[in-house]
């Protein structure tokens, strides 16, 4: 029995420390493409935000700040996003796949510069990462040090989705955003500036992406490598189309892909199956759950389509 609650809480811990990059990134597609704007650049504002993280937190010491500026790395991309999308009519997938090379294309050309030509940085003091929850409370490796032990931002994002959701359904913005994405010229023809929704959505969407990446670097990695972030945008996206583009459903989308990935680091610990093999879990429920459960016609009429303002 000690062997099973043992075991519990170390899927859960894994759980809770892979869901949050997730979840952040999915939040922050689900604005963007409910408001009419693809956006397949997470992976790249992950990737930026993880390497800002990184870097702010070896200089400044300061975790929480290390998080923001990740955060806020994202955000820029974002802008470029919109800027491309909204301003010059680019075709989405083509500006979300451009930034999915530039963010770690600069990622690494700065850590390079930065750090002696070397692509990954230096590892990050545990003082100047993210705090955890009760920390020196429960004792190492037992139940609640598992279950409560982990970093704050693991609880903390499920806040920041029931939050989301209130935005999406009980606010004005959350009705014009949805409106944007459905009907844009209808929106248009009663004074919603869609132009101003689009740009406010997208921008947020890279806000949240870097905050995803940033808390890869400064929790579960302790350090920025070009591989550091491995798909997790793609899998937040896959999350988005899951979930239905809703904030409750990306959240249970993202819950089960990060379940997927503690099963992954339990096992994997335990050197029963070959680490190739179980390193595929994340990756092979992500495509039988887009195969298996996602019905068609869910995404917003109006999403991925240009829109130009009638004069």
């Amino acid at each position: 029995m000690d062997v099973i609650i043992k075991n519990l809480g170390l899927l859960i811990n894994a759980t809770l420390v892979a869901t949050p990059p997730l979840l952040l990134a999915g939040l922050g597609s689900c604005f963007s493409e409910r408001s009419g704007v693809v956006n397949i650049g997470i992976e790249g504002m992950m990737t930026i935000g993880a390497f800002t993280g990184a870097c702010v937190a070896l200089f400044t010491g300061n975790g929480w700040f290390a998080f923001l500026c990740g955060g806020l790395a994202g955000a820029v991309f974002g802008l470029l996003h919109a800027i491309a999308c909204i301003q010059f009519l680019a075709d989405q997938t083509v500006a979300g796949t451009a930034i999915n090379f530039l963010g770690p294309g600069l990622a690494i050309f700065l850590c390079k510069a930065m750090f002696d030509n070397s692509s990954d940085s230096p590892a990050i003091e545990l003082s100047s990462k993210l705090p955890k929850m009760f920390n020196g409370v429960f004792e190492a490796g037992t139940f609640g040090y598992n279950v409560l032990g982990v970093y704050s931002v693991s609880y903390l994002v499920f806040i920041i989705a029931a939050l989301c959701w209130f935005i999406f359904f009980k606010t004005k913005f959350g009705v014009y955003l949805r409106a944007c994405g459905e009907h844009p010229e209808a929106c248009d023809s009663i004074g919603i500036n869609v132009y101003v929704v689009r740009y406010a959505c997208v921008i947020l969407s890279g806000f949240m992406a870097g905050l995803g990446g940033a808390f890869v670097t400064l929790a579960t990695v302790s350090q920025f490598r070009p591989s550091v972030i491995v798909g997790q945008g793609f899998i937040a996206i896959a999350a988005v189309i899951f979930g239905k583009f809703n904030p409750k459903g990306v959240t249970f989308a993202c819950l089960l892909f990060g379940f997927c990935t503690g099963v992954k680091s339990l096992v994997s610990a335990m050197n029963i199956i070959s680490p190739n093999l179980i390193s595929m879990i994340p990756y092979i429920v992500t495509i039988a759950a887009l195969l298996l459960f996602v019905g068609k016609g869910t995404a917003p009429a109006a999403n991925g389509r240009v829109y130009m303002r009638s004069k």
